[in-house]
């Protein structure tokens, strides 16, 4: 698979308002976009470092997996997402080497990204997301 860096970070949180202050006052970030992904019951905020981003994951409902995520085990790291440049042919890629896919087909994801998971189970334990610019 050709990973050209990672693309983001995600970190489940309770609230998107309330943890903005560590991220801009504490490390000195700045939020430069914040929207919701309807589909996945999800509110986004983005961070910049480097090439790398941090991703803030707020639930909106509480069916949506964040929300099942926090409860479970509370707020923290959720994902390491990888860029590559083609997710439909990585998919297939990982699926060949016997990797249990959460998504079988790309998805829009924050960011109009491309995206799909592929399930901890077989990612040793972490939940690894591609995206496609």
């Amino acid at each position: 698979m050709d990973i050209s860096h990672i693309e983001h970070l995600g970190i489940a949180v309770k609230s998107i308002e309330n943890s903005l202050p560590y991220y801009e006052n504490v490390l000195g970030l700045k939020c430069y976009n914040i929207e919701e992904v309807a589909d996945q019951k999800v509110k986004t905020a983005f961070f910049q470092v480097g090439q790398t981003k941090i991703e803030l994951l707020e639930p909106t409902s509480e069916e949506s997996t964040i929300a099942k995520f926090i409860e479970k085990r509370g707020e923290g790291i959720h994902h390491i997402a990888f860029a590559v440049p083609n997710v439909a042919a990585a998919l297939a890629e990982v699926e060949a080497k016997g990797v249990q896919l959460i998504d079988k087909q790309p998805r829009k994801g924050a960011e109009n990204l491309n995206i799909a998971f592929l399930h901890p189970k077989s990612t040793a334990s972490v939940l690894t997301e591609l995206c496609q610019q």
